[in-house]
């Protein structure tokens, strides 16, 4: 029963997936982690259906895209987008780390989150525009493995602050158990890229973890930790980059 909490309580947080109510305390959060990476299998399906039907229809580019680049906001209700623009926004700023954070927490959209998300939907839309449904079995995996890295980062990176949401999750969760899941889960990823890719599915693979480090330098030098909106950042960095590597990848095979 626990796990089965554990399972809502994710979909719940990060997703527009409809779940049954559950209690919300650090037992049934222990394992909710683990299951993180559910939300991007969701998020990879609908994408590879959508270009099989777009194959189907022969839909053109621009509908193919624009629809492609919103299907995971549809998904996760824009959760990781928001993390994203403000992390665009306190790394616009220019200030210093303390009032970097300070942005972070502030629900107000500023010129540098605005600029950021229509530049990242631009390029999404455009890299989904090029992808066929022959691309979406190796573009599933890269919504999974983002949350898988996601997930250990919250375990094993330093943490900004000890209160908000990512910190909460990380003093509930089972460190031992979430590693091990994590690891799981991008094994799985890898060998799934690589079937259904090859060395593109490699390329992105490392493509990730490269976004992965970078993650972490940033976070530490510009704010001396992660947070739950540097996460957001990050996912949504780590899947159009991966994202990229597939389709234009395939273009230049």
């Amino acid at each position: 029963m626990r796990i089965l909490c554990s399972l809502c309580i994710a979909l719940s947080t990060y997703s527009k997936i409809p779940t049954p109510r559950v209690e919300w305390n650090d037992e049934n959060r222990r394992y909710s982690m683990c299951f993180f990476p559910v939300i991007g299998l969701a998020v990879g399906l609908l994408e590879l259906l959508w270009l099989r039907l777009c194959d189907a229809l022969a839909l053109g580019g621009a509908l193919r895209g624009a629809v492609a680049a919103v299907i995971p906001l549809f998904v996760t209700g824009g959760i990781h987008m928001d993390g994203f623009m403000d992390t665009c926004d306190a790394l616009g700023s220019w200030q210093t780390r303390e009032r970097r954070l300070e942005i972070l927490k502030d629900p107000h959209a500023g010129a540098f989150a605005v600029i950021g998300c229509g530049a990242y939907l631009l390029l999404l839309a455009g890299v989904m525009s090029e992808a066929d449904a022959g691309d979406g079995a190796a573009l599933a995996p890269c919504f999974v493995l983002s949350r898988a890295l996601s997930a250990l980062a919250l375990t094993c990176f330093k943490k900004a602050r000890e209160d908000g949401m990512l910190a909460g999750f990380a003093r509930a969760a089972r460190h031992k158990a979430l590693v091990g899941c994590c690891a799981l889960w991008a094994a799985l990823c890898l060998g799934a890229l690589m079937l259904f890719a090859g060395a593109r599915g490699a390329l992105a693979f490392a493509a990730q973890l490269a976004v992965l480090a970078h993650y972490r330098r940033m976070a530490y030098r510009e704010f001396g930790g992660v947070t739950g909106d540097l996460a957001g950042w990050f996912l949504q960095a780590a899947e159009l980059c991966g994202c990229a590597v597939i389709v234009l990848g395939g273009k230049i095979g």
